[in-house]
């Protein structure tokens, strides 16, 4: 069995405010090919969160991996209780709705937001919950990826444990490819 976690920027850092953006499509597209990838090498459950972003994104690509790769889970952890409660109707809808659809939901502390200690303590259950990480990030372009990513690093050097990067050239590379493979014949 192989787990791989999968977190990333949040929509806003990508600058993507809504489901018709054409960013999103080549997000989308990038991270399908990278979970097949994955899935393909072995990865046989997907976990992530339930931050707006590439978090939600990958439950929404890899739901629909499971077509092709009926033998893959998706499993959904949240930090703390009450996670989202804060968001407005649409993402807090938009939360529970993929929920629904993932093999597993939970949370990591059963209490609402307290402390910044829960979102390390999450850190740490995912790091010591999975054998490798799959962030959309930037080393030049910080944002909260940056905290996940120091995380996996600082675990990295005690552990055995693997970390692929998609940066801002992978997801031009990706956005490239999809132009090349859309592109209308006339």
């Amino acid at each position: 069995m192989s787990r791989l976690w999968v977190s990333g920027y949040r929509s806003y850092e990508l600058g993507v405010f809504g489901n018709q953006d054409p960013k999103l499509t080549i997000l989308k597209y990038a991270l399908k090919e990278a979970l097949q990838n994955q899935i393909e090498n072995g990865v046989d459950w997907i976990i992530t969160g339930g931050q707006l972003g590439v978090e939600q994104w990958v439950i929404d690509v890899a739901t629909d991996l499971k077509k092709s790769y009926p033998q893959i889970q998706v499993a959904m952890m949240l930090p703390f209780a009450e996670f989202g409660g804060n968001w407005n109707e649409n993402n807090q809808a938009l939360l529970t709705s993929l929920k629904t659809q993932v093999d597993f939901s939970a949370t990591v502390s059963e209490h609402a937001y307290q402390s910044p200690q829960q979102l390390k303590n999450y850190q740490a259950f995912m790091l010591s919950h999975t054998d490798a990480a799959l962030l959309v990030y930037d080393l030049e372009h910080e944002g909260k990826p940056t905290y996940d990513y120091l995380a996996i690093k600082a675990f990295m050097d005690d552990h055995p444990y693997g970390l692929t990067l998609m940066d801002f050239d992978w997801l031009q590379e990706s956005a490239n490819e999809y132009e090349e493979n859309h592109r209308e014949s006339f």
